[in-house]
Order: C-alpha cells, then structure tokens, then sequence
C-alpha cells in the first residue's frame, strides 16, 4: 500500500522543519543596530553622552555596569530624549541634568576598576544602537571634543578607538 510517509519527499520535509525548528528555538534575535553610542567629556569635566544616529529613531540610553555576568549587570544611570533622536548626532550630559534629556534614573557615582558600557534604545524595540564599554581610566584619557566609541570594521570586528567629533560624526555609520 502506498503512504506518503514512506517517500523521500516528505521524510527530507519532516526532517528540514525539524532542523528549522531546532534552529529557531536557539537563536537569539536582536534588534537591529542603527546608531552608534559613543563618550566624551565637556570642557568642565562632565561625562557626556554621544549618540550618532544613522537610520529610525533612538528613544534614550542606558548605562550599566559591563559584566559577562549577567546577574551582575546593574544600570547606573538611564536617559530618556524629550522627542525621539532622528538621524544625526546627539550629545548630553550623563552626571547632570541635560537640556531635551530626562534621566529615568540618575547616575550613580561611577567607581575604578569597573567597566560601564552605554547604549542606546527604542521605547518599541524597533532598533538599538551599539554600546560603548569604558573604565574611569578611558573617561579621565579623553578631551573635550574627541569621542571613545566602538568602531566596527568591514569584516565585523569591534576595536575601541578615540576620535575628534567631526570624525566620529563623519565615519561612525559606515559599517552600521
């Protein structure tokens, strides 16, 4: 008697939803990355908040505690923008208040030897930006008017570098 279970056809179709399913079920999904978050600092001392958007729309930004952990990550501090950040460059103010910023939760004191990354975010979770990670070492390295971010190559490596603003400005969205 003929089934239809019994054909090639069908056991290669059972066995590829089967495969597809595994897949599925371990694979992460991210949102995709339209921004690129960056630091700096003003020229009194304030750690600022650098934000290049390159396509939709970012919300606010996080900072957290940096920690493979995941039971150790803790935010620090987190900003929301008065009006949805368009494409484009952004800068605040992290350790004060900051004009078209709301701080949803003021920044803790930052410590030594702890690595802080900052990112930015949507409200829908539409997209994100990349995250800049730094220690108080790489915030006290930095002048007013240049940017610590994480520049990714066209292969996809991620390497910490610092640039003037009109740089990063100019060059932060190539590889987003």
């Amino acid at each position: 008697m003929w089934s239809i279970t019994s054909q090639p056809v069908f056991r290669r179709f059972v066995a590829t939803l089967a495969v597809s399913a595994a897949l599925t079920a371990t694979s992460g999904c991210t949102v995709p990355i339209e921004a690129v978050a960056g630091i700096s600092v003003s020229g009194d001392g304030h750690l600022l908040g650098v934000m290049m958007v390159c396509g939709h729309h970012v919300d606010g930004a996080t900072l957290y505690v940096d920690d493979a952990d995941a039971d150790k990550t803790v935010t620090v501090g987190s900003w929301t923008a008065d009006h949805p950040l368009t494409s484009g460059l952004a800068t605040w103010t992290l350790d004060s208040p900051a004009t078209g910023w709301t701080a949803t939760r003021s920044l803790t004191p930052l410590t030594t030897k702890t690595t802080y990354a900052l990112y930015g975010w949507t409200k829908d979770n539409s997209s994100s930006s990349s995250s800049v990670s730094f220690t108080l070492a790489d915030r006290d390295g930095l002048t007013p008017g240049n940017v610590l971010y994480e520049k990714i190559s066209n292969s996809g490596d991620e390497s910490a570098v610092t640039v003037s603003l009109a740089e990063f400005k100019a060059k932060a969205c190539d590889n987003v």
